[in-house]
């Protein structure tokens, strides 16, 4: 009987660690497929962050780099700009992403470095147990927000595609969610033109996947995705905001 579902040859067969309900697994395959389907995994190196994603180098085929927190994008220029004909990847959540790493993230994008950044937005500190978030929304509960991120103090969150958008060196940088199954194959085919623009050397680009924490944010798993489409969607709106190649450049 010929298979019509399998799982990417570019995953191991580790056992993931996520809690249950959790979208990183979705995420993982959808990079994995990318990998796959490019036939790209003997060239390709990614970046594990510190954060939930740690241990991301157990659950991918290729070669894997542990980066300190927040520095995987420099680690990505210094393994792309010694390995030029290497596809590298880094994984990164909001809090290695958009705080203690939001200048490397920058500078890399500025730069046009050719490497492609996935970055996971779960609008919380995962790993850690649950703090506020640089992406945590207004009124959002937290450990760290009890009552509610409150904007006079804690400031608004960081839209970190309409940021980066702004700039000039990045080639592609799009917004995708995992909360539906037509969420889920638009970022599919998101990823992997993220990754496609690396192979063709047009420079820096960077998904951002709207995620789900139902631990940390105490809910079933069910009742996060529905919290995925009624509040996050809606104050980080999906698509795609700038591409080079195509025309209406950083339009949604």
């Amino acid at each position: 009987m010929a298979a019509v579902f399998e799982k990417p040859k570019s995953l191991t067969d580790a056992q993931l660690h996520y809690c249950p309900g959790c979208t990183h697994g979705i995420i993982h395959r959808l990079v994995a497929e990318a990998i796959d389907t490019l036939g790209i995994e003997g060239k390709t190196i990614g970046v594990a962050p510190v954060g939930c994603a740690v241990l991301a180098y157990n659950y991918f085929a290729c070669d894997m780099v542990e980066a300190a927190h927040g520095r995987a994008p420099a680690v990505a220029t210094g393994l792309k700009r010694s390995l030029p004909e290497n596809i590298i990847f880094t994984y990164q959540g909001d809090g290695d992403l958009a705080s203690i790493g939001m200048a490397e993230t920058v500078h890399a994008a500025t730069r046009g470095e050719n490497i492609t950044v996935i970055f996971v937005n779960n609008a919380i500190y995962g790993m850690t147990g649950g703090q506020m978030a640089p992406t945590s929304l207004p009124g959002q509960i937290t450990q760290t927000s009890p009552y509610g991120r409150d904007v006079s103090t804690a400031g608004y969150p960081i839209r970190v595609c309409e940021m980066l958008s702004t700039l000039d060196g990045p080639e592609f940088i799009a917004r995708v969610a995992v909360n539906n199954v037509k969420n889920v194959r638009s970022a599919k085919k998101i990823i992997q033109k993220a990754f496609e623009n690396q192979v063709a050397g047009k420079g820096f680009s960077l998904v951002e996947v709207v995620s789900s924490c139902p631990t940390n944010w105490g809910m079933t798993p069910d009742r996060a995705l529905q919290w995925v489409e009624e509040k996050m969607i809606p104050y980080y709106p999906l698509g795609i905001y700038k591409d080079r190649s195509a025309a209406g450049e950083g339009q949604k």
